[in-house]
C-alpha cells in the first residue's frame, strides 16, 4: 500500500482503532461542559449584527458616553376606538409608575400620552439592552405586557417599539438550539434507517456526527470568549444543522465505500484501508470547499455575516476529523454484523453495479446530448421566477411567520401617532454644532420633531421623530436626506443612527457583500476543483451547473415565496447565504460522483467511467442529499421569516442538485464531452477505455 494508504490505515488498525476511540471519549468529556455554555457566549447585541463601521453603528459606539448602557425603547401603546376616557388615563399613568421598577428598565418612563385624536396613549419606556442583546429586553418587555390593562374594560394594549419587537424576536429563538437539535437528530436518524435499512448502524453515523458537534461547540466557545469571535443565535443555529447534516454526507460515503471494499477483502481493518484511501479525497476536497467557501465570509462588512464564516468553517473540519477518525474505528470495531440484516460478506457482487442507478446510467447514455440540453433547458425555466425575487430586506411585520404583540402594536402605533414613533433617529454632532444640526434635521421633510440637544463633553446627542414607519421605504429615504442636511453643517460631524439608519446600512452592506462574496466563493471553488481532478474543463462545466443549479433554486423559491406561503420579501443577505450553502454543499456531490468517475476513467474510459461512477455513487449520494436537504428544512419550524426562507431553499437546492444536476445534467456531460473534460491532463488525450494511462501520469 501506499504511503498515503498506510496513512488512511492508522485509524482502523488492530490496535489503532482503540486508540481512536480512547482519545476521542477523553475529548469529549473535556469539551463536554465547554459546549453547554455556548448559549451563554452569545453576543445578540445590534453591533454583533451590523456592519462594523457603518455610520449608524458608529453612533451606537458614541452614544454611550450619553447613555452608559444601551437601551431600546419600549412602547406601550393603549386604544379604545371611542375615545380614551379620563379612567383609561388614570390606568396607564398607575401602569407608567409600576413600569419604572420593571426588570432592566433604565432612565425616566414618558407618558402616558394622548393621541391627536384621543383614541390611543402611549408611554415610551427605556429598557437596558445589557451584554445579552434581545434575551434581557424579553423579561422587561413581559413584566409590562403583564402590568399594563389587558383589555377587559373595552380598552387594549400593546409593547411594541425596538425593545418590544425584540423581545418578541428572543422569544422566536427561545430554545432554537434545543428545538434545532431534536428536530435534526429525529430527521437524520428517520433517513438514516431508511437508507441503511438496518436497526444498529444508523447509531454510529449519529454518535459521530453529534461528536463533531460537541467538540466544535467547545471550540467556538473558547475562541468566543478568548480571541473575540462573535456568535451569535443565527451561527449558533446554523452550526448545528451544518454539522450534523454536512457531518451525515461525509459518514454516507466513508460507509458505502467501506461497504463496497468488505466485498472484496476478507479482513475487515484492510477493507477499511482501502476505503479511506479512496474515498478520503473526496470527503476531504468537499470539507476544503465548504470550509473555504465559509472562510470567504471574514470579508463581509456585515458582522452577522462574517461572524458565521468561522464558526461553520471550524463545525465542518471538526465532523471532517470525526467522519475519517471516530467513524473508521467504531465501523472496524462494530464488524460486519453492523449490517444486519444485509451483511457484504466476502467476495459477493457488489448490487449497486446493476441497481437502479445503473439502470438510468445507461437511459442518459443513449443520448446524453439531448438529456443534457433538455434538462438545461428545464432548469432555466425555473430561473423565471427570479423576476419576483425580492431580497430588499424585510419590514418588522414581515419578518415573523405569525403575528406577535409588538406587530400589532406597531400598527396601532401607525393609527394615531407619526409613523416613526418610539423609533426615532439619533443624531450626534459636536455641542457647538448642535443647534445648526438640529435645525436641519428638523427641516429635513419626512421629520416630524426633534427632541433638545444633551451636550456631554463636547459632543451633543438628539433624537427626531420620523412621520413614516420605521421600517418603510419612505423612512429609508428620509434617513438619506437627515444624513445630507446634517453632514452638510460645517464642522458639526454629524452623524445619523438609530434603527431606521441600521436597516438602512445593513442593507447597504448586505448588498455589497453579495457582489464581493458570491464571486470569490466561485473562484475559490473552482481552485479546488482544479486541483482534485487536475483538469479545467470539468471545474469550468461544474461551476456551471452549481450556477445554474443555485439560479434555478432561488427561481423556484421567489414562486413560492411569493404565492404559496406569502411572505413579504426576503432578508437581504437571503441570496449570499442560500448562494454560498448551495456552492459549498451542493459541490459535494458533484466532488463525489466526479472523483469516481475520474478513478473508473483511467482504467475504462470517460463514458464508462460515468456509467460506474453514477451507479456506485448514485444511491449514496441521493441518501446523503435527503439527509442534508431535511437537516435544512427543519430551519423552517422556527417562527422566523429569515430562517424559514433560507431552510426552504437550500433544502430545494440541494434535492435539485442531488436528483437532477448530478444524476442527470452532469453525467450526460461527462458521457457527451467524454475525455475532453479531463483537458489539460493527459488522461484528456485518452482515445478510450483500450488505451490505458498510468495513474501517476493523470
Amino acid at each position: 500500500m501506499s504511503p498515503a494508504g498506510r496513512l488512511a490505515a492508522l485509524p482502523c488498525g488492530r490496535r489503532g482503532k482503540w486508540v481512536v476511540l480512547g482519545l476521542w471519549l477523553v475529548l469529549l468529556i473535556a469539551t463536554g461542559p465547554l459546549a453547554g455554555k455556548l448559549m451563554g457566549a452569545e453576543d445578540n447585541q445590534a453591533s454583533s449584527w451590523l456592519p462594523g463601521d457603518a455610520e449608524s453603528t458608529q453612533v451606537l459606539t458614541e452614544q454611550r458616553a450619553f447613555q452608559p448602557v444601551d437601551t431600546a425603547q419600549a412602547v406601550v401603546v393603549y386604544q379604545r376606538p371611542g375615545g380614551i376616557t379620563p379612567a383609561d388615563r388614570a390606568e396607564a399613568a398607575r401602569d407608567a409608575t409600576a413600569f419604572a421598577s420593571a426588570p432592566h428598565v433604565v432612565g425616566p418612563v414618558v407618558g402616558p400620552v394622548v393621541s391627536a385624536d384621543g383614541q390611543a396613549m402611549q408611554t415610551i419606556v427605556p429598557v437596558d439592552i445589557g451584554t445579552n442583546g434581545w434575551n434581557d429586553l424579553k423579561p422587561a418587555v413581559d413584566s409590562m405586557r403583564s402590568t399594563a390593562a389587558d383589555g377587559s374594560n373595552g380598552m387594549t394594549t400593546h409593547v411594541t417599539g425596538p425593545a418590544g419587537v425584540g423581545a418578541d424576536q428572543a422569544e422566536a429563538f427561545a430554545g432554537i438550539d434545543g428545538t434545532l437539535l431534536a428536530a435534526t437528530v429525529s430527521v437524520v436518524i428517520v433517513l438514516l434507517l431508511l437508507t441503511y435499512r438496518s436497526p444498529v448502524l444508523w447509531a454510529l453515523p449519529l454518535v459521530s456526527a453529534a461528536g463533531a458537534l460537541i467538540v466544535s461547540q467547545a471550540i467556538i466557545y473558547l475562541l468566543a470568549e478568548h480571541t473575540g469571535l462573535t456568535v451569535n443565535a443565527q451561527s449558533a443555529g446554523i452550526l448545528i444543522v451544518l454539522v450534523l447534516g454536512a457531518g451525515t454526507d461525509y459518514a454516507l460515503l466513508l460507509t458505502a465505500r467501506y461497504r463496497e471494499e468488505l466485498r472484496r477483502h476478507e479482513d475487515r481493518h484492510e477493507a477499511m484501508a482501502f476505503a479511506l484511501h479512496r474515498a478520503g479525497p473526496a470527503i476531504l476536497a468537499s470539507s476544503a470547499t465548504v470550509v473555504a467557501s465559509m472562510l470567504c465570509l471574514l470579508i463581509a462588512e456585515m458582522n452577522s455575516t462574517s461572524g458565521l464564516g468561522p464558526v461553520c468553517a471550524i463545525g465542518v473540519l471538526v465532523a471532517l476529523v470525526a467522519m475519517l477518525t471516530l467513524l473508521p474505528a467504531l465501523l472496524v470495531i462494530a464488524g460486519r454484523w453492523v449490517f444486519w440484516p444485509v451483511k457484504p460478506d466476502f467476495d459477493t457482487p457488489e448490487p449497486t453495479r446493476t441497481g437502479r442507478w445503473a439502470h438510468i446510467g445507461a437511459w442518459i447514455g443513449r443520448r446524453p446530448r439531448t438529456v443534457w440540453i433538455g434538462t438545461a433547458l428545464a432548469l432555466a425555466a425555473c430561473c423565471i421566477g427570479l423576476v419576483s425575487l425580492n431580497a430588499t430586506g424585510l419590514s418588522t411585520a414581515g419578518s415573523f411567520t405569525g403575528t406577535p404583540d409588538s406587530v400589532v402594536g406597531q400598527q396601532v402605533l401607525e393609527q394615531h401617532f407619526p409613523g416613526g414613533t418610539g423609533a426615532p433617529l439619533t443624531i450626534i454632532s459636536t455641542e457647538a454644532g448642535a443647534p445648526a444640526v438640529r435645525a436641519a434635521a428638523g427641516a429635513t421633510a419626512g421629520v416630524a420633531a426633534t427632541s433638545p440637544p444633551v451636550a456631554h463633553e463636547g459632543q451633543a446627542l438628539f433624537q427626531a421623530t420620523l412621520t413614516d414607519p420605521p421600517d418603510s421605504q419612505a423612512a429609508k429615504d428620509t434617513v438619506d436626506r437627515v444624513r445630507a442636511s446634517v453632514h452638510a453643517v460645517p464642522g458639526a460631524d454629524a452623524k445619523v443612527g438609530g434603527s431606521t439608519a441600521v436597516i438602512l446600512d445593513a442593507g447597504r452592506a448586505a448588498a455589497a457583500d453579495n457582489r464581493a462574496i458570491i464571486p470569490l466563493v466561485l473562484g475559490v471553488v473552482l481552485v479546488i476543483l482544479t486541483i482534485l481532478l487536475r483538469a479545467l474543463t470539468g471545474p469550468l462545466v461544474l461551476i456551471a451547473t452549481v450556477v445554474l443549479s443555485f439560479a434555478a433554486t432561488l427561481g423556484i423559491s421567489a414562486f413560492f415565496f411569493e404565492h404559496v406561503f406569502h411572505f413579504e420579501g426576503q432578508d437581504n443577505a437571503f441570496p449570499l447565504f442560500v448562494f454560498v450553502f448551495l456552492v459549498a454543499l451542493g459541490i459535494d456531490y458533484n466532488i463525489f460522483l466526479m472523483t469516481r468517475v475520474r478513478e473508473e476513467a483511467v482504467h475504462h474510459g470517460t463514458r464508462q467511467g460515468a456509467l460506474t461512477g453514477l451507479s456506485a455513487t448514485g444511491g449514496v449520494i441521493t441518501s446523503a442529499g435527503l439527509i442534508l436537504a431535511s437537516t435544512f428544512a427543519v430551519l423552517g419550524t422556527l417562527p422566523v421569516v429569515g430562517f424559514a426562507e433560507i431552510g426552504f431553499a437550500v433544502a430545494l437546492g440541494v434535492l435539485i442538485d442531488t436528483l437532477v444536476v448530478r444524476s442527470v445534467l452532469v453525467t450526460a456531460l461527462t458521457m457527451d464531452i467524454d475525455r475532453h473534460m479531463w483537458w489539460p491532463s493527459r488522461l484528456s488525450r485518452t482515445t478510450g477505455p483500450g488505451e490505458r494511462v498510468p495513474v501517476e501520469q493523470v
